[in-house]
């Protein structure tokens, strides 16, 4: 007994690193990249996907890259334009422009989901990708069905409680109401779970910028509103009915962009940049405490999305840099987190505001 307990504990670490392999790739910024597939990150050189802010890359179980977009074009394993592959009615500055949802049917077949600029008319929308097409390398033979309009640039993905089928979740513009659509093997849901709840997303378009994401554990959701809004929101999610609920929040930060959470899921952290820039913080919520702490400090004027990776460290990306802030040990309290601003070199290629956005 005591030798199977030592196999199975021997395996755990192999277990988690196939759970997270389908995060392993990840295509961002300018020409920007990173491989986690030897379990630590290295530059990827060889992408070709411009993005000032989303992105979304897919991959198959074994983590072997299919595709990645910015939420208008979309580029196969080969790095080049798939034959459909072009407009896309997201927007490269769409803080959330992509979510890839592969289809819980098929092994072949994935949605991507997108979101326009700032509550604009295109709306969040989803198009099919069929990887038996172009001689395996996927092709685009539906574009652009629409789903709800306005939305801001708010866009994220949970599997849903039975562990096959995915929510994903956007937020109306003009609105207090989060939607969550259902994807099964039928398809994609036509009519939305509606949570009327938190604050309004409206106001100049520009209040649309922000990002949310589901805690490791999908039980919460945060969300970021930035300029006017300036702040940090908190939410329960229901894993089996898609209600958003019970929120908290958390403020003045002024231009609150991204939000991510500590692989426990017991601290939250957001980025904020100050008034057009210039004051590009770091702060963590510790959601058993209630204290909110700056554990970091930008030389970059501004940072952007917050991603945790496959290491279990936090990414932070720096605009126009070629450096990624890390945050090294997320589930430490305050400064113990350890934030280092140059923390990954990019191998010359630099990001923009945003990182890959993945089911979680």
């Amino acid at each position: 007994m005591k030798r199977l307990l030592f196999l199975l504990l021997a395996c755990l670490p192999s277990l988690t690193a196939l759970a997270q392999a389908e995060q392993s790739i990840w295509y961002f910024g300018n020409q920007a990249g990173l491989s986690f597939s030897t379990g630590q990150p290295v530059p990827l050189l060889d992408g070709k996907m411009n993005t000032y802010e989303g992105s979304a890359v897919a991959t198959n179980a074994q983590g072997q890259l299919l595709f990645y977009t910015n939420g208008v074009s979309v580029w196969n394993r080969q790095h080049k334009l798939m034959p459909n592959g072009r407009h896309l009615m997201g927007d490269a500055s769409s803080t959330q422009s992509a979510v890839i949802v592969p289809d819980p049917g098929s092994g072949n077949v994935f949605y991507i989901f997108t979101t326009d600029l700032q509550g604009r008319s295109n709306g969040l929308r989803y198009s099919v990708v069929d990887m038996t097409r172009d001689n395996g390398f996927g092709d685009v033979p539906r574009a652009n069905m629409l789903l709800i309009t306005p939305v801001a640039e708010k866009l994220a993905a949970v599997r849903h409680a039975n562990g096959r089928d995915v929510w994903v979740v956007a937020h109306r513009w003009n609105s207090n109401a989060f939607v969550s659509y259902l994807v099964t093997a039928e398809g994609v849901a036509g009519m939305p779970v509606m949570s009327n709840v938190g604050s309004m997303h409206a106001g100049p378009g520009r209040n649309a910028i922000g990002c949310i994401k589901f805690s490791p554990d999908g039980s919460k959701l945060a969300a970021a509103l930035w300029r006017e809004s300036n702040k940090f929101e908190l939410f329960d999610f229901d894993r089996t009915t898609g209600v958003i609920s019970n929120p908290q929040q958390f403020g003045p930060y002024e231009e609150a962009y991204g939000v991510e959470f500590s692989p426990d899921g017991s601290k939250l952290y957001g980025t904020s940049n100050g008034a057009g820039g210039g004051d590009a913080t770091i702060t963590q919520f510790d959601l058993r405490t209630g204290k909110a702490e700056r554990v970091g400090k930008s030389a970059n004027r501004k940072v952007g999305t917050l991603q945790l990776g496959p290491d279990g460290k936090i990414y932070v990306a720096r605009e126009d840099n070629p450096y990624l802030g890390v945050i090294q040990n997320p589930n430490a309290p305050g400064a113990a987190c350890n934030y280092v601003d140059d923390g990954f070199n990019l191998g010359a290629k630099r990001s923009k505001l945003g990182l890959p956005n993945f089911i979680r």
